[in-house]
């Protein structure tokens, strides 16, 4: 076999194998459209397993090529993050559950205000 029957693999093709399910205009989109906030995308279970995140965010395992996947994502109800991705994998979506979250859904992203220093 010549060297130049041999197919190389080209920018395209690792493209297409990319780790990330969603482009950054899916995500932007999908917070007017669903109501919903991808948190981590395409992550292992130990990292969608975390106490650091909303109680309000789920657990939602799907399978694209045959690999599964592991989103953290937050919605205020269930039927959203379903709707979204259903829409987007069809038959790939697996199962939507509780995720381990710790934090009260109104005070996630709160910084306490900077106190003002006092003559």
């Amino acid at each position: 076999m010549s060297k130049e029957l041999v197919e190389k693999p080209t920018r395209a093709n690792e493209e297409e194998k990319s780790m990330y399910s969603w482009t950054s205009t899916e995500k932007e989109s999908s917070k007017k459209k669903y109501s919903c906030e991808i948190m981590i995308e395409n992550g292992t279970w130990e990292q969608v397993r975390t106490t650091d995140c909303p109680n309000d965010a789920r657990i939602v395992t799907y399978e694209v090529d045959g690999e599964t996947r592991y989103d953290l994502t937050r919605s205020s109800k269930a039927v959203y993050i379903f709707n979204m991705y259903w829409d987007k994998f069809r038959d790939g979506l697996k199962k939507i559950e509780y995720g381990m979250g710790r934090i009260n859904p109104k005070l996630w992203g709160y910084q306490a205000p900077t106190s003002k220093k006092k003559k």
